[in-house]
């Protein structure tokens, strides 16, 4: 059996998560000590690699915990992993076409400055809504 600590080196997920994903519901309590302290064996350890890994794939908690029933569940069928992963996919899709064009702006933005001592500046114009975001969103596109 291994403390908090030793269990966050062991998985890769910090002290303060693991006791966040305790609180939530999304893993187990933990065991606990006759002093009160926490413990975690290799099972518990394994459950947080997995929870870290979904989430390094950018599955949010929801879906983690529905990956999480699934993985536990052993009359699942893949198909339903799948549309999970599959959903994930579209929404990192998503994800990366909305940051593009934030990148297509900013860059925009960016090549409008001049840069130089004087203050007006039309990224900060721009950000403070006194500038043309319209135009500049038209010209990202």
């Amino acid at each position: 059996m291994m403390n908090i600590g030793e269990a966050s080196a062991a998985s890769g997920v910090s002290a303060k998560m693991i006791r966040y994903y305790e609180e939530t519901g999304l893993i187990p309590p933990a065991g606990r000590t006759a002093s009160g302290y926490r413990t975690y064996g290799p099972k518990e350890v394994q459950i947080l690699r997995f929870v870290r890994r979904a989430r390094d794939l950018g599955f949010p908690m929801e879906k983690v915990a529905d990956l999480l029933a699934l993985w536990r569940d052993r009359s699942r069928a893949s198909a339903d992993v799948k549309h999970l992963a599959e959903a994930q996919v579209r929404a990192l899709e998503d994800r990366i076409r909305e940051m593009q064009e934030m990148k297509a702006v900013l860059e925009h933005l960016v090549h409008s400055c001049a840069g130089n001592d004087r203050p007006d500046c039309p990224i900060l114009d721009d950000l403070g809504g006194s500038g043309a975001p319209s135009a500049c969103a038209a010209k990202a596109n």
